[in-house]
């Protein structure tokens, strides 16, 4: 990472991220400057460059944006005109034109972001606003033949050192609209968003109850069904993640679902399990078209060490509940490269989710294998405005290699991930430090010596030498860096 990406990065992340930013409101050139910030924290730099088009920024004195940010209301403000001196140093392009429509289960989808089944697609008005902002379409809020008691609070985030919402727990059930209500909801979003696609996540208690949800969600207007076998929350006998961790009852229950309905059906798939391909075989055969994964980690999180109740506290209470957010990523690409991966399952199509906050995080589940992908933890957190980066940085990611449809890279990295015992072990690649750039904070002497093999000490200079005849090229010191000063260098053969 350059100094200038640094910066650029710190910077913005200062940004509270308003809702009607003031700091766009007071420019008088009409720069919309909290979409530029935005672009930079969702990791669209280029985008972000785009939009400041001719550089407005360079030539002005007020610095009314500055003043109004409202960070500066307990601390200093965002540096809006450092940002925009950096930004305006990138190349001002354009992407090419590229096609983001792809394919659930033969549902055409004029992009691949899809709002999760949450809180965040849970009633016509919520819907109705994220479609009009460009969202393709909305697993709604698992619905149900009854609604539940829920408990308050029922949200809490996981943080690290300046960073909240690493993860996040929810104790949060389905729908607490009644179905009559849902049902309605699904018909009126269909009829004055007839080009959306409106996937109905249904749980039923029986046999009975899922074919007849599966029934009426169809005749209501739905395009898909999804079968919620994953909540970790609905803990209730033939409920949640107790169906999906049991094939036999995965099967029954997608076949009651098929019975009901000609549409295409998604299974969704708990993590709560050491593998997915067993429930996920039984739910192909049953008659589902797709899989969804991943659905929450079963989680206990932030135990108040005064109390001894973990969060969130429901008078003086917690329980077991669901774990999302960015920190579950790893986890969920972990499942869909199994699923994606297994000849059993080989062109089954996968709706993919779990910790997805920027394009990146999307084209990494796409290059797993997902045709879509499912978005709830950054919504809740910057609401369905994010959709703008998610569009904007996943074309000019296409644009740039050359893609031009969804389909060019859908499960390319899958032939990368090999067995472990298939690496090449024969060399060891060793660091390089850019001793221009290098700060001397030590950093990188304390985490090899402390985590790794000592293999760095500081010179004269407070500068980073290392001892090859120590360093196994883990590359522990490149991670901690904070300042982007370390890099792979040269791979010396072992023999």
């Amino acid at each position: 990472m350059s100094y200038s990406n640094l910066i650029l990065k710190t910077e913005s992340s200062k940004c509270l991220l308003c809702s009607d930013a003031p700091c766009a409101k007071s420019c008088k050139k009409g720069v919309p400057i909290d979409r530029i910030i935005r672009s930079v924290n969702f990791d669209n730099i280029s985008g972000a460059r785009f939009l400041l088009k001719n550089n407005e920024c360079a030539d002005c004195i007020d610095g009314d944006c500055v003043s109004a940010c409202n960070r500066g209301k307990f601390d200093s403000p965002v540096d809006i005109t450092k940002l925009a001196s950096l930004l305006s140093e990138r190349e001002h392009t354009k992407p090419k034109n590229v096609d983001l429509t792809t394919d659930l289960c033969g549902v055409e989808c004029e992009n691949p972001f899809f709002l999760s089944s949450s809180v965040v697609g849970s009633n016509y008005e919520m819907v109705a606003k994220a479609f009009e902002m460009g969202w393709a379409g909305v697993a709604f809020k698992t619905i149900g033949m009854f609604v539940p008691n829920e408990a308050s609070p029922r949200f809490d985030e996981l943080e690290k050192e300046d960073t909240s919402f690493v993860g996040f727990k929810n104790i949060e059930q389905i729908s607490t609209h009644t179905l009559e209500e849902n049902l309605i909801f699904f018909r009126e979003l269909k009829k004055n968003y007839p080009s959306k696609v409106i996937v109905a996540s249904i749980m039923g208690r029986n046999d009975e109850e899922w074919t007849k949800l599966a029934s009426l969600c169809e005749e209501y207007g739905a395009d898909v069904i999804e079968c919620n076998f994953s909540c970790p929350q609905m803990v209730g006998e033939g409920l949640g993640s107790d169906v999906g961790i049991n094939p036999e009852l995965v099967a029954e229950y997608t076949a009651a679902v098929r019975k009901g309905t000609k549409l295409p059906i998604l299974a969704k798939m708990t993590p709560n399990i050491t593998s997915m391909i067993p429930p996920a075989i039984a739910a192909i055969k049953a008659g589902a078209d797709g899989l969804a994964a991943i659905n929450t980690i079963k989680s206990v999180m932030n135990v108040n060490l005064g109390s001894f109740v973990s969060s969130p506290d429901v008078g003086g209470y917690s329980s077991v509940g669901g774990y999302s957010g960015k920190a579950v990523k790893p986890i969920a690409l972990r499942f869909i490269n199994e699923m994606a991966s297994c000849e059993k399952l080989k062109g089954v199509p996968i709706s993919g989710m779990g910790g997805i906050e920027t394009w990146r995080d999307a084209a990494e589940f796409i290059s797993m294998g997902c045709s879509t992908v499912q978005v709830t933890t950054s919504v809740m957190q910057y609401g369905y405005r994010i959709i703008d980066d998610l569009i904007d940085g996943l074309k000019r990611y296409m644009s740039d290699m050359g893609f031009n449809s969804i389909y060019d890279f859908i499960g390319k990295a899958n032939e990368k991930i090999i067995p472990a015992d298939d690496l090449d072990r024969s060399y060891i690649c060793f660091p390089r430090f850019d001793r221009e750039k290098c700060v001397g904070c030590g950093r990188c002497v304390l985490s090899c010596y402390d985590g790794g093999h000592q293999a760095i000490k500081m010179n004269a200079d407070n500068k980073p030498i290392l001892d090859g005849k120590k360093c196994v090229g883990c590359h522990l010191c490149k991670i901690v860096c904070p300042v982007g000063a370390i890099s792979a260098g040269k791979k010396i053969n072992k023999n």
